[in-house]
C-alpha cells in the first residue's frame, strides 16, 4: 500500500514547462547535447556523456532506463574504474587524481552503479572516469543516493525513464589530482517520462560536511525548467 501511495504521489507533476513542453525528447536532449554544451560527446550505448575538457569530467550524462532490467540481477562486485580512452589523453581524469584526498572513497557516479548492474557490460560502462565526478562522501552516501534509488523505482513502475545528469561548476572553484579535476558547486538529476506526463528534477549542492540526518527528496527538488540551457 505504502508504494502505491507514494506511486501516484511521484506522478503528480505535469511533463515540461512552456516552451519545452511539445519538443520530442530527440530535441529536447540536445538542448543540452550540443557542440555548444559540449567538447566531446562520448557515446557508450547504455549512456552518453557530454564532457568538459576544462573540468576533466562531464557536464551532462544521459541515459534511458529499461524498467524490465532495473533491480533484475544486481551484481554487487564493483568492476574497476577505467580512463575514457575516446577523451585525448591532455583533457583525462585518472583514478589517481581521486586518491590520497577525501574524494578516495567517492568517485561519484553520475549514471549510477545501481542502475545498470543488469548485466556486466553495461554496469562496466558506468566505471568510465568520464562518468564520475568528486562528491563529498555526505552527498555520495546519503542524499544522491536516494533519488539514485528513484529513478530505478520510477523505471520499474512505468516502464522506461529518461534521466539526465548536469554538473554545475565554479571558475573558480577548487580541482584535485594531478590533472586538476574540477570540483563541482553542485549537481542534479532530471527524470522524465511523456508518455506518462511525469517529470522530476533534484538539485544538490556539493558542500563538505552538510548535516544529512534529515535528509529527503523533497528537500532537493527543483523547477525542471530553471536546468535547461
Amino acid at each position: 500500500m505504502l508504494k502505491t501511495l507514494f506511486f501516484v504521489g511521484v506522478l503528480s507533476f505535469s511533463v515540461f514547462a512552456a516552451p519545452f513542453q511539445n519538443l520530442p525528447d530527440s530535441l529536447f536532449i540536445k538542448k543540452f547535447f550540443n557542440d555548444k554544451n559540449c567538447d566531446q560527446i562520448i557515446d557508450k550505448k547504455v549512456l552518453s556523456i557530454c564532457y568538459n575538457y576544462n573540468a576533466k569530467s562531464a557536464n551532462y550524462v544521459y541515459y534511458k532506463l529499461d524498467g524490465k532490467k532495473v533491480n533484475t540481477v544486481n551484481i554487487k562486485e564493483r568492476p574497476r574504474f577505467y580512463d575514457e580512452k575516446e577523451i585525448p589523453r591532455k583533457y583525462r581524469s585518472t583514478y589517481s587524481d581521486y586518491t590520497k584526498n577525501q574524494y578516495d572513497m567517492d568517485r561519484g557516479h553520475l549514471a549510477p552503479h545501481g542502475s545498470f548492474d543488469y548485466d556486466q557490460k553495461s554496469l562496466e560502462t558506468t566505471y568510465s572516469m568520464a562518468n564520475i565526478i568528486p562528491q563529498y562522501k555526505n552527498i555520495n552516501r546519503h542524499t544522491w543516493i536516494k533519488v539514485e534509488r528513484l529513478e530505478r523505482f520510477i523505471a520499474k513502475k512505468i516502464g522506461t525513464l529518461n534521466v539526465m545528469n548536469g554538473v554545475v561548476y565554479d571558475s573558480k572553484g577548487k580541482t584535485i589530482g594531478r590533472n586538476k579535476v574540477a570540483v563541482p558547486k553542485a549537481f542534479w538529476k532530471m527524470v522524465w517520462n511523456r508518455d506518462h506526463n511525469y517529470m522530476r528534477c533534484f538539485y544538490y549542492e556539493n558542500i563538505i560536511g552538510l548535516d544529512t540526518k534529515d535528509d529527503k527528496l523533497r528537500d532537493h527538488e527543483v523547477d525542471c525548467a530553471k536546468l535547461v540551457p
